[in-house]
């Protein structure tokens, strides 16, 4: 084989490569921003909105929030800390129909203090825990983010534009779904929550916390 020829091989082999490399980038990139889109859901959105569109903006801000806190380890609540998280949250519930600003500010001082159990940044540092909390549990966070902008509202002196009623109840709906997420048994702990409970995964009737909240059985008063 000649010395030309070897070199024409040489040449068409290292495009070809150049080619692939340059496909395999084009095809990385899409699928970099679907993941992204799959992981955070609305919060991908939110974020979209935020950047006024740029997509390349609000995937950077997303692809940074994974970098800082994809590996947080979430530390299991033992059965004491859980229990006592639903009964403050329950009260919190109840508290609601005669003084719904105050509950909506005891939800999110909870969620902060819970989400700091769990091993996310400690609730002084909100921007950076809603960060974090958003990488884990995108699809619930927007619920702590509306408690905690209408506690704060309120806190800041803007009460003349603060929530009314009708959407600090809605804020609370909503961030119970966060509220459930941080609270359940992890997978792991899942053998000795059976075992604990009788081998059915069902707490015994007189521990097994109420969740069911409705707010229609008359009008709360605004405090």
């Amino acid at each position: 084989m000649s010395t030309g020829v070897i070199i024409a091989l040489i040449v068409i082999v290292a495009a070809v490569l150049v080619v692939a490399a340059v496909l395999a980038l084009r095809a990385r990139g899409p699928q970099h921003g679907g993941s992204l889109k799959r992981r955070f859901g609305p919060e991908y959105d939110r974020a979209l909105a935020r950047h006024d569109g740029d997509t390349k903006a609000a995937e950077r801000e997303l692809a940074e929030r994974v970098e800082r806190h994809g590996s947080l380890h979430q530390r299991p609540l033992d059965p004491a800390e859980r229990e006592s998280f639903e009964m403050r949250w329950t009260a919190a519930q109840e508290r609601f129909v005669d003084s719904p600003r105050e509950a909506v500010g005891e939800a999110d001082r909870l969620l902060a203090e819970l989400a700091g159990a769990r091993g996310f940044p400690d609730g002084g540092q909100y921007e950076e825990q809603l960060a974090a909390l958003s990488v884990h549990h995108a699809h619930h966070v927007d619920g702590y983010r509306r408690v905690h902008r209408v506690t704060h509202a309120r806190v800041d002196g803007a009460q003349d534009s603060g929530a009314g009623t009708e959407e600090m109840r809605e804020a609370m709906v909503e961030a119970r779904a966060l509220f459930e997420d941080l609270v359940r048994p992890d997978r792991h702990d899942a053998g000795r929550h059976r075992a604990a409970t009788g081998g059915d995964g069902s707490a015994p009737a007189h521990t097994r916390p109420h969740h069911s909240w409705s707010l229609s059985k008359r009008q709360p008063k605004e405090s």
